[in-house]
C-alpha cells in the first residue's frame, strides 16, 4: 500500500502548508504564487521545488501535474473580521472558483483549505455554505471541516484559531471510497512557552522602543512582566493575560504599532521576524534579505506548520487505510 503521497500547492504564500505536508512524509511536486517577495522565500527554502510564479488566472491548468493532494491557502481578505466582509462580491473571494476548476481537471484524492476562523459563519453561513455545495455536489467531495486553535493543535503559544477543510474525493456514483472515517487531530497539552521562543540575549537595536519614541513612558509604565507578550494599541498597552502571543496578523508589516512587544533585560522591544515565524512552528526557516515589513507580513499570513503537520498525518491515515 503507498504511504508516499504527492501534493500540489495552491497559493503556496511562503511554503507553510507544504512544510506540514512535508513533515508528515508528503512529496511536493509543484506549488503556485503569485506575490514577489513570498516567492522569494518560498525560493530560497524550498529551493528543489518546481514553484509557478504566474497569476493563477493566468496559469494553465494543464500545467499542473496530477497530485494526491491539492493544498490551498486561499487568499483570506473578503472572508476576515477585519476585512470588508464582501465575500463572492470581493474579487478576492472569487479565488475558490479557480481552486474548483483546477480541481475539478485533477481530481485528486484529497483537497486541503485553509482560512480565516468566521469563514463558517460569513455572511450568515452563505458564504461557507456555497463553498460546501461546489465540494460535495459538483466536484463530489466529502467535507470536513473544523476550526482548530494553534496552542491546543500545535503546541504554540500562540492564540490562533483558523478554518481548516478535508475533502475526500467520492467514487463514481457518490460512493466514499475509504474504509476509516476522517477525524481531526485531538487536542494536546501546551507545554511550549513564550520564552522557549523569544531570543533572551541582544538583538539588533532597530527592535527596541528607547526614550525618542513618543509611547515610551507609557511601554515602561505598562509593560513590566518578561512572560508574557504586550500590544500597543496606538493609545495604550494591552497585555495578553493568557500568556501567550496573541494572533500574529499580516498588518505587522504596516507599522510598529501592530507588532507584539515583549519586555527583557535589554528593553522593550517589538518581536523579530525570526520569532514571528517561531511562534508559527518555523524553526529552520531561512530568512531573504528584503524588508523586514513583508517578513512580518509573511509571517502573519502564514500558517501553523505543526498544526498541519498533524492535520496531514490524519489524513495520511485515511489514505492508507
Amino acid at each position: 500500500m503507498n504511504d508516499s503521497f504527492t501534493v500540489g500547492s495552491l497559493y503556496a504564500g511562503i511554503g507553510g502548508i507544504d512544510k506540514g505536508f512535508i513533515k508528515a512524509g508528503y512529496k511536493v511536486l509543484w506549488a503556485n504564487e503569485n506575490d514577489p517577495n513570498s516567492c522569494i522565500t518560498y525560493e530560497i527554502n524550498f529551493p528543489k521545488h518546481k514553484l509557478s510564479k504566474m497569476d493563477i488566472w493566468k496559469e494553465s491548468i494543464d500545467e499542473f501535474q496530477n497530485v494526491d493532494v491539492i493544498v490551498a491557502g486561499f487568499p483570506c481578505q473578503a472572508f476576515s473580521i477585519a476585512g470588508y466582509r464582501k465575500g463572492f462580491d470581493d474579487k478576492r473571494g472569487n479565488h475558490f472558483y479557480r481552486i474548483a476548476q483546477i480541481v475539478k481537471r485533477l481530481k485528486p484524492k484529497v483537497l486541503f483549505l485553509e482560512n480565516v476562523k468566521n469563514f463558517q459563519t460569513h455572511d450568515k453561513g452563505r458564504t461557507w455554505n456555497t463553498i460546501a455545495e461546489i465540494i460535495e455536489e459538483e466536484l463530489q467531495y466529502k467535507m470536513y471541516d473544523e476550526v482548530l486553535n494553534t496552542m491546543y493543535y500545535g503546541n504554540l503559544p500562540q492564540t490562533r484559531e483558523r478554518w481548516y477543510a478535508v475533502c475526500f474525493k467520492k467514487e463514481d456514483g457518490g460512493n466514499y471510497p475509504y474504509s476509516e472515517v476522517f477525524r481531526f487531530p485531538k487536542k494536546i497539552s501546551l507545554k511550549t512557552n513564550i520564552q522557549d521562543i523569544i531570543c533572551n540575549g541582544m538583538v539588533e537595536e532597530k527592535y527596541y522602543y528607547r526614550e525618542d519614541k513618543y509611547m515610551y513612558q507609557d511601554l515602561v509604565t505598562k509593560i513590566r512582566r518578561e512572560d508574557t507578550v504586550y500590544q500597543w494599541r496606538r493609545v495604550y498597552v494591552r497585555e495578553n493575560k493568557s500568556n501567550v502571543c496573541p494572533t500574529l496578523t499580516a498588518n505587522m508589516g504596516t507599522g510598529g504599532h501592530n507588532v507584539p512587544l515583549i519586555k527583557t533585560d535589554y528593553g522593550i522591544r517589538k518581536l523579530t521576524p525570526k520569532e514571528c515565524f517561531m511562534f508559527q512552528g518555523y524553526n529552520d526557516i531561512i530568512l531573504p534579505e528584503i524588508a523586514d515589513s513583508h517578513l512580518y507580513k509573511q509571517a502573519g499570513n502564514s500558517v501553523s506548520v505543526p498544526v498541519i503537520s498533524r492535520i496531514a498525518s490524519k489524513i495520511k491515515e485515511v489514505l492508507i487505510s
